[in-house]
């Protein structure tokens, strides 16, 4: 099936390729260890998944917020190891690229060589730039203290080779695990955001000395770490799946203020918060999943932007990607996923295509029409798969001036009993005419300023979008929902 191993082939070669042992200077230290992979080595790392990282999930589409971010990224990025006099020459010329993605998942994560990101469900629970900036010089930490390479010194050429198997699994294999499919699949994630404990101290230490050093309030920090464990704490886990190898959050809640203080002693004042620029920065930033890019109710799929929907069989998950919507049987055991297919002008085409791509004889084909009137093909084939043998149904359909190309399948042996499913769900992809969801707007961040002290669930609008509850904004707000509000305080609130 090489047409689904392509996409992330490029990143278990270049590991392999990587994977013998170098020996250089630390940024942090100056003395040489060993690594996994040279300097230039991690910047090829770097420069090939960030590629990957863009499709998957899209950069926040908002100018000045990117300027923003960039521009005291590179604040921050000038008081750390990689700028400084003695630092050497191959480090302090590297370029550093610093990214917001389209996400609404609250996380942030660095790759080798200078690539550092943050989601704008992140921007979305923060205060203040303070806070923003040590978790910015966590990340350049990382990019820093090589991390990366520090853990792949561990790694066997055989174990990269089984993570790549796994990273695959999400779409052939038929049996893709929910930690695959709840972070999108992509083999960056995976990779590089296990990082060990003590990696996680050392870049929260590295964190804080950077905000510190370029005059933020760094014990601002901790209170991303309260309500980290506050959103912990609501989805009934110990810790996000993300998460579960860092240090417990009220561990890094007690650390941070403490190296605050340690840098303020050595005569660094830390007086930047920029509340109120940072708040109104936020006003308009879009808040959870864009029901224009794509969302699920009551067991149809739309997608506003694309004008169409489609069913899909009860007591199955639903995951919206950017690039792709994947559906996945209760049982884990049948998957479907719908991509547009950008290299094929007609559906008959995009079915042969994808049938040579494979080495793929159909044991059946034939024309269709979706909803009665939209062009469509399918073919149905058989791959050898391991130790199991997979039924394939492959539909694809001309709509709107694209191609849209459904991957279903399943073991062979239940092939028959999905049949119906894959059936349903493909001839019923129509246009969607309903105004109410064409003109769906997403949520996004308000403002309030107080004018008397009220407790703060007093202060929320009777009616909230998109299931958004009161507790779930106490926490992008780092209040509880009984706490007093004084006068005068500014208040995030999703607003639809």
């Amino acid at each position: 099936m090489r047409t689904f191993i392509s996409y992330f082939s490029p990143l278990i070669v270049i590991l392999i390729f990587a994977s013998s042992c170098v020996v250089q200077e630390s940024a942090i230290t100056g003395t040489k260890r060993a690594f996994a992979y040279s300097w230039d080595q991690e910047i090829q790392i770097g420069q090939e998944v960030d590629r990957e990282i863009v499709s998957e999930f899209g950069l926040y589409e908002d100018e000045e917020i990117n300027e923003w971010f960039d521009r005291i990224s590179h604040e921050i990025l000038g008081n750390s190891h990689m700028r400084r006099e003695g630092t050497a020459d191959r480090f302090r010329e590297t370029e550093f690229y610093f990214r917001v993605l389209d996400s609404p998942v609250v996380n942030a994560f660095a790759l080798p060589g200078g690539y550092v990101y943050v989601t704008r469900g992140l921007l979305a629970h923060m205060n203040n730039e303070a806070q923003l900036a040590v978790v910015i010089g966590h990340e350049i930490g990382h990019v820093a203290a090589r991390h990366a390479s520090q853990r792949g010194l561990q790694q066997t050429i055989s174990s990269v080779v089984l993570l790549g198997g796994a990273i695959l699994g999400q779409e052939l294999l038929g049996l893709p695990g929910e930690s695959i499919l709840n972070i999108s699949g992509t083999a960056a994630q995976l990779l590089f955001l296990s990082n060990s404990r003590n990696h996680e101290r050392e870049s929260d230490r590295l964190g804080v000395e950077y905000a510190a050093k370029t005059g933020y309030a760094a014990a601002e920090g901790a209170a991303f770490f309260t309500s980290l464990r506050r959103i912990s704490e609501r989805s009934g886990q110990t810790l996000p799946n993300f998460l579960s190898t860092h240090p417990d959050p009220g561990e890094r809640e007690r650390n941070i203020p403490r190296k605050a203080q340690e840098w303020r002693e050595r005569g660094f004042e830390q007086t930047i918060y920029n509340t109120e620029e940072y708040l109104q920065r936020l006003l308009g930033l879009t808040y959870g999943n864009n029901p224009r890019n794509g969302f699920h109710e009551d067991g149809f799929y739309f997608h506003p932007e694309l004008e169409f929907t489609f069913p899909y069989p009860s007591g199955w998950q639903l995951i919206n990607q950017p690039t792709q919507v994947v559906m996945v049987s209760g049982e884990g055991d049948a998957v479907m996923i719908l991509r547009i297919d950008n290299e094929s002008s007609t559906a008959r085409a995009s079915v042969q295509r994808f049938l040579e791509q494979n080495n793929a004889e159909a044991t059946e084909q034939r024309s269709r029409t979706s909803s009665g009137s939209i062009p469509a093909y399918e073919a149905n084939f058989t791959v050898e798969d391991g130790n199991q043998t997979l039924g394939v149904h492959v539909y694809a359909l001309e709509y709107g001036g694209r191609v849209y190309r459904f991957i279903n399948y399943s073991a062979q042996n239940q092939f028959e009993s999905f049949k119906e499913n894959f059936a349903s769900t493909t001839s019923q992809f129509s246009r969607l005419t309903d105004e109410r969801i064409l003109n769906i707007r997403p949520v996004t961040i308000d403002l309030l300023q107080t004018t008397e002290r009220r407790r703060f669930r007093d202060l929320l609008p009777s009616q909230l979008p998109m299931n958004i509850d009161p507790e779930e904004i106490a926490i992008i707000n780092q209040v509880y929902l009984d706490d007093m509000i004084e006068p005068g305080t500014i208040l995030k609130i999703p607003t639809q």
